[in-house]
């Protein structure tokens, strides 16, 4: 199964398959319609206070990347969760949905390194 992230403000395409929002909080300004999700996982997004933490700083990533990715492992049940739903979808393609701004600095890019590891395993 292929994994990719995107924020959730862009257009749906074709190759988006299982489409899965992967933040606690509803994204600002969105409708669930607009949306256009096959699944919100709140169970795999940072804690609130992980999130708060982070802040989304550039300087704080790598260890928000490291308190996370403990996080996810300690909660391996929501990963197989999201993994079986899009398994069960039969797409070939995971598109992970994030709200933050920063493509190259979000918890999605963590999350689908998790996912990818576990996959391959």
């Amino acid at each position: 199964m292929k994994i990719q992230i995107k924020r959730v403000y862009e257009d749906r395409a074709r190759t988006d398959g299982f489409r899965a929002l992967v933040d606690r909080l509803w994204p600002r300004g969105m409708t669930r319609e607009a949306a256009e999700l096959d699944m919100w996982a709140k169970g795999v997004a940072p804690s609130s206070e992980l999130r708060k933490e982070f802040a989304h700083m550039p300087e704080r990533f790598a260890d928000f990347r490291k308190a996370y990715t403990k996080e996810l492992r300690a909660n391996a049940d929501a990963m197989e969760e999201l993994l079986e739903a899009a398994r069960k979808s039969r797409k070939k393609t995971l598109t992970l949905l994030y709200a933050a701004k920063d493509p190259a600095c979000n918890h999605a890019i963590v999350l689908a390194g998790e996912l990818k590891r576990r996959i391959d395993a």
